[in-house]
């Protein structure tokens, strides 16, 4: 599919967020390639009244400057050094990140200043950067999730159309341990129905562990307006057996109950301890406390 890359300056690269597990986060980009049927991100294109359909991420918006605007705010006397997600609205390694490399001058400001920082990806394309990975690891808290929900080609081929095949990603996995980095994988989203088969889960877990990943973390489908139309749409052309379930499952709402969710939760939980995944790294870097931890050691 035809693209549209429109480079376009930026007044600010990080954005305050509100109930998400974490306070800032920046986006290089704006829209995505990868064009999963599932995305999130969908349902805020919707509410914005821009396409969430067929036509997200045919035109994907360039933030030329993204790193200096980074660095202007990381060197403001009021930045305390807060935790960044990267990559919370748009992927930063989708391709064209290997042209503009604007990832990569975001990691170089962050360890610049000592903000610790994480990265959700499914690029493979992140351990071009191994080596900026590992000086902001020295100076600060770095972590790197990358998303395998599924190992089943029919499922990916169908879901994810712009993306590297999983299994490039566990050698991703593979390689940014060995290097040193905190890398995770993320089973995001599990399919009901679909990719929640105990089997399906369980080779996606082993991989993980043969990969060298520290963590494993999960989420299950959720279906906003937007995100919830596309899906369906494909879904009936994939899976139409799946149709009338999801249909009823997401009545009326964005995310399954804990009645439907608990479950699938439980089980990652059993297999991650049957194949034991823990953090094996033979190389950890150990940034110097902060100012303030050093104030409660005794040491500042």
């Amino acid at each position: 599919m035809r693209v549209e890359y429109r480079e376009e300056a930026c007044r600010s690269a990080l954005n305050r967020v509100q109930g998400m597990g974490f306070d800032w986060s920046l986006n290089p980009y704006m829209g995505c390639a990868h064009r999963c049927t599932f995305c999130y991100v969908r349902g805020f294109e919707k509410r914005a009244d821009r396409p969430s359909d067929d036509r997200y991420g045919t035109s994907i918006r360039v933030k030329v400057n993204v790193a200096d605007a980074l660095r202007a705010e990381l060197m403001r006397p009021t930045w305390k050094r807060e935790y960044v997600l990267v990559g919370a609205a748009t992927d930063p390694y989708q391709p064209v990140e290997g042209r503009y490399r604007l990832t990569r001058g975001c990691i170089r400001a962050f360890a610049e200043f000592k903000t610790p920082f994480g990265i959700i990806t499914r690029g493979p394309l992140v351990v071009r950067d191994l080596d900026v990975l590992q000086e902001a690891s020295r100076r600060a808290r770095v972590d790197v999730s990358l998303s395998v929900p599924t190992l089943d080609d029919r499922i990916w081929r169908a879901t994810e159309p712009g993306t590297s095949h999983p299994r490039a990603r566990l050698k991703a996995i593979q390689t940014l341990s060995e290097g040193g980095i905190r890398v995770k994988l993320a089973m995001a989203p599990i399919l009901p129905g679909l990719s929640d088969d105990p089997a399906k889960m369980m080779e996606v877990v082993r991989a993980a562990r043969d990969a060298g990943a520290t963590e494993i973390w999960h989420t299950v489908l959720n279906l906003r307006p937007g995100t919830k139309e596309h899906f369906f749409e494909h879904l009936a052309k994939e899976w139409p057996e799946e149709l009338e379930r999801y249909q009823k499952l997401y009545a009326g709402r964005g995310y399954l109950p804990e009645k439907e969710t608990s479950p699938i939760s439980r089980k990652i939980g059993e297999l991650k301890r049957e194949v034991g995944i823990r953090d094996r790294r033979t190389i950890k870097y150990q940034p110097p406390p902060e100012p303030e931890q050093l104030d409660i050691l005794g040491l500042g």
